[in-house]
């Protein structure tokens, strides 16, 4: 288990990466203008699972800075290790 989120976690850095190089170096014709979409839906997206799980579970459990910001960058991978971490 602990391999397949290390290698989702992988993925959606990659992810990630595209998303960030698009600022830097659009990408041609509307390919650019989808991913500031796809950017700015990620990131609302991650930040609400971020908001929602440090509001039900931040004072229940001890969490570190990069484990309430791996859930903004990550997200229910995030979450998924958290709990192996905390909760199991």
């Amino acid at each position: 288990m602990k391999a397949l989120l290390i290698m989702a976690k992988m993925a959606i850095g990659f992810v990630w990466l595209i998303l960030l190089l698009n600022f830097f170096m659009p990408f041609p014709g509307k390919a650019a203008i989808a991913l500031y979409i796809l950017t700015a839906f990620l990131f609302m997206m991650h930040g609400l699972q971020s908001a929602i799980f440090i509001g039900a579970f931040g004072d229940k459990i001890e969490m570190t800075t990069w484990e309430k910001w791996s859930i903004l960058i990550f997200g229910v991978f995030a979450l998924l290790d958290i709990r192996r971490k905390h909760m199991m």
